[in-house]
C-alpha cells in the first residue's frame, strides 16, 4: 500500500473560483445580463459562467481598431457550441443547425475537434431563441465548455458500424450522466423546460460540488486500430477491447491534455497513461471517481496548472490509481493488449456490414460554408432533406454521411456530384491530414492565424510535396493560433503554434498513431523560414526514409529532434 498525504496545492484560489462560488450553481447574474439591451456584451464574471452553458462571448478582432476609432464598443457576438456525444446528429438536427446558422449566426457551421458543432456570430438578443430552438431539436449546449466534463468523443468508425453503434451508446450515456445537475441552464434559457433525456435531479451537485472542477475535463473512446480521437490527449481515455468482433471492455488511460503556456516551463502537453481495464458497465463509476479525485486535489490557485494531467504528475500515477481503487472499492483489471495503426479518417465510400453505406468527406478546417467553387453548405442541406441515416462529425473536423440505405444512395451520390462535394482525393494527403483551430478573428486567445492561414500555407507546401514525390504520403500537420491545443498541435508530426501575427513555433516528431508528442524545432518563424525548413526536411524524408516509415519517426531516427517520451520532457 502506497502511503502519501493527498492534498491540493496550497495557495489563494483563483478569481474564477470566487465566481463559481458566488454563482449559485452557475446562475450568477446571467439572466439579467442577457436581458440588458444597452450593450451587446456581458460582464467578465458572467462570461466565465457562460462557458458552462456552452457559449463564449467573443468579438470580431478584424473590426476592433476601426470600432475603437469610432468610439464604439467591440463587435460583440457569441459562439455557441452544441454538445453531440460521439459526434452523431440526425438529418433533422442538421437542418435545424443549418437554419440557425443562417438566421442568427454568420452563415457557417464549424465542426470542432471534439465532434461538436460551433456557431459563430450570434448576437446577445438572439441567444435565448437560438438555444431554445436547439433544445426543440433534442440537442443542448450544456457543459460544452466550462470547468466540467465536456463532450464525450468516440470513433465514428464506418468500417465497423455495428460496433460503433455500441460504443456510441456508451459514449452518449457517459456524456449524459456526467452533466452538471444544476437547473440554471433550464431556468435561464428554456424557461424551466425539461431538456429531453435529462432526469429530474436534486439541485446539489453530488459529483462536482458547488465549485465544480478546477479546469475543463475531457473524455474520449477509441476503437483500435484507429486512434482518430487521439485517446492519449484526453483526461480519461477509454480504449475499446474487441474480442471475436465483440466489445468486451475498455483499457483506462488517465492524465492527457494538450494545452500549455508560452514561456512557462511548468506547463506542457501530456499523454495519458494506461492504468488498467474495466467492463463497459463500470465506465461511469470509473469516470465519476476519477473526476472526484480531480475535484478534490486539482490546483485551484493557478489555472495554468489546473488540468488533471498536472494533478496526476504531481501526485504520481500509482498514487492516483490507488486512490481511484480506494474510492471504487475494487481494483481495475490488468490492461489488455491493443494496437493503433493510424489516427486519421478514411475517406470516400465504405459499405457497412448491414448493407448500408457511409461516405466520409473532407472538410478543410472543419468549416461548413458555401464557397465560390463549391456549395458545401447548400449541398449538405439538400442531402439532409432526403437522408434517413445520420451525420457523424469526426475528431479530425471531417464529416461522415452515415447509414445511407441502398434506396437513397444514388440520390445522395447525385447531389454530391451536383454540389461538388467530395472526399478530397483531389488534394494531397498532407492537406487531408491537416487540422486547425478557429483562431482569428473570433478567438480572444489567438496570437496568430490558423484556420484562415493553414490552407494558404499548404498551397505552398504542396509544391514541395509534389517535387519530392510525396503527394500520397500521409503526414499529420496541425496549426493553432495559441498554445491551448484545440487542434491537438502537439500530436501533429508537423505542428505550428502561433506566437504573434505571422509567426509560429514549429514542432516535429509526434507519432502518426498519436502515441508520442512532438518537440520544438524552430521558434518564432514566419512563412519564408517555414517553407525553407520543410523543403530540406521533406527532401531528406523522400530520399532517406525506410519503407513504411512515417515522417514523425523519420525526424527522430535522423536526429532532427529528440523523441518526447513524456510531457515532462516536452521542453527539454
Amino acid at each position: 500500500m502506497l502511503k502519501v498525504n493527498l492534498k491540493a496545492p496550497d495557495g489563494r484560489p483563483s478569481d474564477v473560483e470566487r465566481i463559481k462560488k458566488e454563482s449559485n450553481y452557475l446562475r450568477g447574474t446571467l439572466a439579467e445580463s442577457m436581458a440588458e439591451r444597452i450593450s451587446a456584451g456581458i460582464s467578465d464574471d458572467d462570461n466565465r459562467l457562460m462557458k458552462f452553458h456552452g457559449s463564449y462571448l467573443q468579438d470580431d478582432r478584424d473590426l476592433r481598431i476601426e470600432r475603437q476609432k469610432q468610439k464604439l464598443e467591440p463587435a460583440y457576438q457569441f459562439m455557441v457550441r452544441v454538445r453531440r456525444p460521439g459526434g452523431v446528429a440526425t438529418p433533422e438536427q442538421w437542418l435545424v443547425l443549418d437554419k440557425l446558422a443562417q438566421q442568427y449566426g454568420n452563415g457557417t457551421l464549424k465542426l470542432s475537434t471534439r465532434q461538436a458543432f460551433q456557431m459563430h456570430g450570434i448576437l446577445k438578443w438572439n441567444m435565448k431563441k437560438t438555444i431554445q430552438e436547439i433544445n426543440s431539436a433534442l440537442m443542448d449546449t450544456i457543459a460544452a465548455c466550462g470547468d466540467v466534463n465536456r463532450n464525450v468523443m468516440c470513433n465514428p468508425n464506418p468500417f465497423q458500424s455495428e460496433l460503433h453503434t455500441e460504443v456510441y451508446g456508451w459514449a452518449k450515456e457517459l456524456s449524459d450522466k456526467l452533466l452538471p445537475r444544476t437547473r440554471a441552464y433550464h431556468e435561464i434559457w428554456l424557461d424551466e423546460e425539461k431538456v429531453a433525456g435529462t432526469p429530474e435531479v436534486e439541485e446539489v451537485e453530488r459529483m462536482y460540488g458547488p465549485l465544480y472542477l478546477p479546469r475543463k475535463f475531457k473524455i474520449g473512446i477509441a476503437v483500435p486500430p484507429s486512434n482518430d480521437i487521439d485517446v492519449f490527449s484526453q483526461d480519461i481515455g477509454f480504449i475499446a477491447i474487441v474480442e471475436e468482433g465483440r466489445l468486451v471492455g475498455f483499457n483506462v488511460a488517465i492524465g492527457g491534455g494538450m494545452g500549455m503556456t508560452h514561456g512557462d516551463g511548468s506547463t506542457y502537453p501530456q499523454l495519458a497513461k494506461v492504468i488498467g481495464y474495466c467492463t463497459p458497465e463500470q465506465m461511469y463509476q470509473v469516470s465519476e471517481k476519477i473526476i472526484t479525485i480531480q475535484r478534490d486535489y486539482g490546483n485551484r490557485s493557478q489555472r495554468e496548472n489546473a488540468r488533471f494531467k498536472y494533478t496526476v504528475d504531481r501526485l504520481g500515477l500509482e498514487i492516483v490509481k490507488e486512490e481511484l481503487e480506494n474510492r471504487l472499492g475494487w481494483n481495475l483489471a490488468t490492461a489488455k493488449p491493443y494496437y493503433f495503426e493510424h489516427n486519421g479518417d478514411r475517406y470516400g465510400w465504405v459499405e457497412g456490414p448491414s448493407g448500408q453505406s457511409h461516405y466520409t468527406l473532407f472538410v478543410e478546417g472543419g468549416r461548413i460554408a458555401d464557397y465560390d467553387d463549391y456549395q458545401l453548405m447548400t449541398g449538405l442541406r439538400e442531402i439532409a432533406k432526403i437522408h434517413t441515416g445520420d451525420f457523424r462529425l469526426t475528431a479530425n473536423q471531417n464529416l461522415v454521411i452515415a447509414n445511407i440505405p441502398p434506396e437513397t444512395k444514388g440520390q445522395i451520390a447525385r447531389l454530391m456530384e451536383l454540389y461538388r462535394i467530395s472526399d478530397g482525393r483531389q488534394y494531397s494527403a498532407i492537406r487531408r491530414s491537416s487540422m486547425s483551430c478557429v483562431a482569428l478573428p473570433t478567438c480572444g486567445l489567438a496570437m496568430a492565424e490558423a484556420e484562415r492561414y493553414l490552407p494558404v500555407l499548404l498551397d505552398k507546401v504542396e509544391t514541395i510535396i509534389e517535387e519530392n514525390g510525396l503527394r500520397n504520403q500521409e503526414i499529420t500537420i496541425r496549426m493553432t493560433g495559441c498554445p491551448n491545443g484545440c487542434a491537438r498541435h502537439a500530436l501533429g508530426e508537423i505542428g505550428f503554434i502561433g506566437k504573434s501575427p505571422g509567426k509560429y513555433n514549429m514542432y516535429l516528431g509526434a507519432a502518426f498513431d498519436g502515441s508520442r508528442l512532438s518537440k520544438l524545432y524552430r521558434e518564432n518563424i514566419g512563412e519564408e523560414e517555414i517553407l525553407r525548413e520543410l523543403s530540406v526536411l521533406l527532401s531528406r524524408y523522400s530520399k532517406e526514409r525506410i519503407e513504411g516509415e512515417h515522417f514523425g519517426d523519420f525526424v527522430i531516427r535522423a536526429g532532427v529532434v529528440k523523441a518526447t517520451t513524456d510531457g515532462t520532457n516536452f521542453h527539454h
